[in-house]
């Protein structure tokens, strides 16, 4: 008799469900996608039930439920920072205590009820439900998918329980605490803190944050290591909490903060300047020089020859690649989902070989169990056909010509949305839910950015790349399927630049290379190395791209706009379409063209406002 495993992650950010049956992922989602709330928080209902769907079952049938942190755990380290410091922060105290008392406290009640919503029966017939610290989630959602036997584990986040950094080693089905960093001493805290300080917003703006660094020169390295980080040898470090109020307070920087800098923070609307390139640069080095730190620590004391990486700052791709490039270990593994997200991942998982101790046999030759992270929803052609009737949209069904037909359109500098297969788990687009267009186009990446994507224009797009031609573009002698590292581009595809010539966001309008779209302005890039075991609808659409035009390369961005989720279902991704000056949009082998869509159709799919995230 079969074994189900729901693990859950709730109530913070970007929650989600996952689905582990006789240890295997069957499937995984985020609530936000459905919600179509960005970083939904809320209990993952629907999530959950995507995921009884997949697996054909009832609540009633699950064996126990996982939920990813212990929360009375954390409420003692929300309770004892406020006394602490009291009187100081109470109006943040008194913000969030409705919220604690009324559902985070009593936990287990509210899960239990709304688990009975969902399987339409009694909390008392809901399964068990079991909780796991929130950094051995991360931990268990990083190595027990990964190919290593044994394995040192890094999770780096903002805060969990108490921890904020913490060291593993996992052994087959084991997972062991070595160390910890607790808070208030954390350097996704210190990295969120820049973010918000650059008028990015926290848990979603790190991102810009890490794209805006190459434009800046590291100037205020020393400053932050003299005033704000002191981070030893062996990389334990020590937040001065003097600069920061992120403690008790309603926002992450203070006046001391703005003192050091000499201005308050930045006004998310007004322009960027050369002072916050420059913050950027500097808090990325101070990041990367700390990580590579720990992990030389680390591989210090386990000994071991292999790397797994959680938590929301495992997201930092540039981090990753220097830990990478510092040739600490052999191999690393990071989990794609690395956020909260995963924790429903890790606390189904962590229920199937710690709790149940059963045995694990690591995936082969470098794959992973995580089928590719495509864990989500999918549609056929004939579901797919009925959501676009019910809209009235215009379609064409092409069948066995789609790939070389969407292949020719981009190679006429189309962009093309691009729905296929199982939606991917994870805040990365890796070829299900993209957004697709030819790098070769040195205009391509302004486009997409400011006319598809209604973002910053210096956000640089990721390169999607037969995984057997990687080598030849980038300096990469490994697979990166889930761009999770940034590798940097061949010489020999190169354009040499007088960057003297160029300062700030002046340095977009240079053509680096013979693929400038997906050329960051320090040449590099975030790759995406494409399988076709994994992903083999994909990787035939970039190889029939390749045989047209030389270039075995793809823009691929996440199928959204600004301020919203990547899109779920085909008609998400109409409405995506409606919104935006895409030209076509491929889900299953369903061809639609903007142009033909009636302008009815269009006003009534464009109606919504963006919002800023």
């Amino acid at each position: 008799m079969s074994t189900a495993i729901l693990g859950i992650s709730a109530y913070y950010h970007d929650s989600a469900a996952a689905l582990v049956v006789d240890g295997e992922i069957v499937a995984a989602a985020q609530e936000e996608r459905f919600s179509r709330i960005k970083h939904d928080p809320s209990f993952p209902a629907q999530a959950v039930t995507y995921c009884l769907g997949e697996a054909g079952i009832t609540i009633e049938e699950i064996d126990f439920v996982v939920y990813y942190e212990k929360p009375l755990l954390k409420f003692e380290r929300i309770l004892e920072t406020y006394l602490k410091h009291a009187p100081k922060g109470f109006s943040s105290f008194v913000k969030s205590m409705p919220t604690w008392l009324k559902e985070k406290l009593f936990l287990k009640r509210e899960l239990r009820n709304e688990l009975a919503k969902i399987g339409e029966c009694t909390p008392a017939n809901v399964p068990d439900l079991l909780f796991t610290a929130h950094h051995q989630s991360h931990a268990a959602s990083a190595f027990f998918p990964s190919h290593f036997e044994k394995s040192a584990i890094l999770c780096l986040d903002g805060v969990g329980e108490w921890a904020t950094t913490s060291c593993w080693k996992g052994d087959r089905s084991e997972l062991t605490p070595i160390w910890e960093i607790k808070f208030p001493h954390s350097l996704g805290l210190l990295y969120s803190a820049f973010t918000y300080y650059c008028g990015f917003r926290v848990n979603s703006g790190e991102y810009k944050l890490m794209g805006l660094a190459p434009y800046g020169s590291p100037k205020y390295v020393s400053k932050i290591y003299d005033n704000l980080l002191n981070v030893r040898e062996n990389g334990d470090f020590q937040l001065n909490t003097k600069y920061f109020n992120y403690e008790v307070g309603l926002s992450m920087t203070g006046k001391k903060f703005d003192k050091l800098f000499g201005r308050p923070p930045r006004d998310p609307e007004s322009e960027l300047t050369e002072f916050d390139m420059d913050l950027a640069r500097s808090i990325q080095q101070v990041t990367e020089e700390t990580v590579v730190k720990i992990a030389q620590n680390i591989k210090s004391e386990t000994k071991e020859r292999h790397l797994c990486l959680a938590g929301g700052v495992a997201l930092n791709c540039v981090a990753n690649a220097a830990i990478r490039k510092a040739a600490i270990f052999e191999d690393i593994y990071v989990q794609p989902a690395s956020g909260d997200a995963g924790g429903a991942i890790g606390a189904a998982l962590a229920g199937w070989h710690i709790h149940l101790d059963k045995p694990r046999t690591p995936a082969a030759n470098r794959k992973t169990s995580q089928s590719g992270t495509y864990l989500g929803p999918s549609y056929t052609d004939n579901q797919i056909k009925q959501e676009l009737d019910e809209l009235g949209a215009a379609y064409e069904h092409l069948a066995d010509s789609a790939l070389q037909t969407v292949a020719e359109l981009l190679d006429k500098g189309n962009v093309v949305g691009w729905f296929q297969g199982r939606m991917e788990f994870g805040p990365r687009a890796l070829g299900a839910r993209s957004i697709l267009a030819d790098p070769r186009d040195p205009d391509m990446q302004s486009k997409v950015n400011l006319k598809i994507k209604f973002r910053e224009s210096f956000r640089p797009f990721a390169p999607a790349v037969l995984a057997e031609r990687a080598s030849e573009w980038f300096d990469l002698n490994t697979d990166d399927p889930f761009m999770l590292f940034t590798s940097k581009l061949s010489e020999n595809k190169r354009i040499a630049v007088d960057e003297s010539q160029h300062l700030g966001l002046d340095k977009l309008k240079v053509t680096r290379s013979e693929v400038p779209s997906v050329t960051h302005v320090d040449y590099s890039a975030r790759v995406q190395t494409v399988h076709k075991e994994s992903n083999p609808r994909f990787w035939e659409l970039i190889q029939k791209f390749y045989q047209i035009t030389g270039c075995p390369i793809l823009i691929n961005t996440s199928f959204n706009v600004r301020g919203e989720p990547i899109v779920s279902s085909p008609t998400d991704a109409l409405k995506c379409l409606a919104r935006t000056e895409m030209d076509y949009l491929l889900i299953g082998n369903l061809l639609i063209k903007r142009s033909e869509q009636s302008n009815k159709l269009i006003d009534k799919l464009s109606r919504y406002a963006i919002t800023p995230d």
